[in-house]
């Protein structure tokens, strides 16, 4: 998930704009999570179509 639709419980803003500490704190938590935790679901999607079409390709290579 990524951090720009998470809310606050302590200030009830959006984590992303960082307006107090516990929004600090969780936003560089989750920047520094592993490389997928900063892409957006079109971008993973789109890595997947990638990966899904590598494989089909070596699959068809294969067979002739």
């Amino acid at each position: 998930m990524t951090y720009d639709r998470l809310v606050c419980a302590n200030c009830a803003a959006p984590v992303a704009e960082g307006r107090c500490p516990v929004c600090r704190a969780n936003r560089e938590r989750l920047q520094q999570g592993n490389f997928f935790a900063g892409l957006n679901p079109m971008a993973l999607i789109a890595l997947l179509a990638i990966l899904v079409a590598a494989v089909a390709l070596l699959a068809a290579h294969q067979t002739v």
